[in-house]
């Protein structure tokens, strides 16, 4: 039997080491992750308004009812009580009521697909605003992102001014990845010839941690970048130091990059292909490949093409049948 004042020490120990954790989730650098982390929070207090009288009723009635308490009261024909009945399912109801509003309304508010609508719970957005582009490549075992607007490209890099809304346009070149900055946003898949997207805003300068949080081979456990928030006119600087490079990212050099390895560091490119992100996307970065987009165009025409010609025939049919009928009467 281990003594209670050991056990006492391991409860505070581990208490103190719960302390030195980095709860960034609940504590985010991002409106949209602080939204979800709210959520959190309020998802689990109205679950706990259930636990806790749970657990607590559980304890009582145990320590009451102990087979040494002879004063508590004995009723072996107890079999019902309306009020109990009603406490028992009035108030887990209620709370599931509750929670599936709240998952309703936060469902469509933090969809990552919808653009934002303010940079923090005190600043709106204005109807015209336009927020910066990135497009985000997972490859095996490393993170492309290209700034399209700004003409660069990184590697286990990635950089935005605060309080600018993001959109993050992301991709896969083989496996399935999932992308994912706890201090900005939540996490989001990224897979081959689909594009997902991710709106958000980073509120607060520093550098946090990004990295895929779906398994994806030997190399996923070091698929892992630095975000770096700056304010813009050190974004600009960022971006006019990465346009010094001399290395360009077009379609050789991007089939080269795209070769699995692990443990990258960090790449920057001055200059890139504006075609290349569609090309990944399409899964044509080799210029004898048929891009996928134009593929299903001309599968759409051709279906298109082939109804047309179906429905022209049915219409000469039917003529020539109503013809045919007219010349016998």
């Amino acid at each position: 039997m281990v003594p209670l004042f050991i056990r006492c020490g391991l409860i505070f120990l581990s208490f103190a080491l719960l302390a030195g954790c980095n709860t960034v989730v609940l504590n985010p650098a991002g409106d949209i992750a602080a939204q979800q982390g709210n959520l959190i929070v309020v998802s689990t207090a109205l679950m706990l308004l259930i636990i806790v009288p749970v657990i607590v009723l559980t304890i009582f009635f145990a320590w009451k009812y102990r087979q040494s308490n002879t004063a508590a009261k004995y009723d072996p024909d107890w079999d019902h009580s309306t009020k109990l009945e009603l406490v028992i399912w009035g108030a887990p109801l209620l709370i599931i009521i509750v929670l599936g509003l709240i998952t309703w309304i936060t469902t469509h508010t933090l969809d990552p697909y919808r653009p934002l609508s303010r940079i923090d719970a005190e600043r709106p957005l204005p109807a015209d605003h336009k927020p910066l582009v990135i497009e985000v490549v997972a490859l095996d075992w490393k993170w492309l992102f290209i700034y399209p607007e700004q003409g660069i490209a990184t590697v286990n890099e990635l950089a935005t001014p605060v309080d600018t809304p993001i959109q993050f346009k992301i991709t896969a070149s083989t496996y399935m990845n999932s992308f994912y900055i706890p201090a900005l946003a939540g996490q989001i898949y990224a897979m081959a010839g689909m594009e997902t997207k991710l709106h958000a805003v980073l509120n607060k300068p520093g550098t946090y941690e990004g990295f895929s949080a779906n398994f994806s081979g030997d190399g996923f456990s070091h698929m892992r970048f630095k975000y770096h928030g700056l304010s813009s006119s050190d974004f600009e600087t960022w971006v006019n130091d990465v346009k010094t490079q001399r290395d360009a990212l077009d379609r050789p050099s991007y089939v080269a990059l795209e070769k699995p390895s692990a443990r990258e560091p960090v790449r920057r490119y001055g200059s890139v292909d504006p075609t290349l992100y569609h090309a990944i996307l399409n899964r044509c970065v080799d210029e004898h490949a048929t891009c996928m987009d134009k593929m299903m165009k001309h599968d759409h025409h051709r279906a298109s093409g082939n109804n047309s010609v179906e429905h022209d025939a049915m219409k000469h049919n039917d003529m020539e049948h109503h013809e045919h009928h007219e010349h016998h009467e």
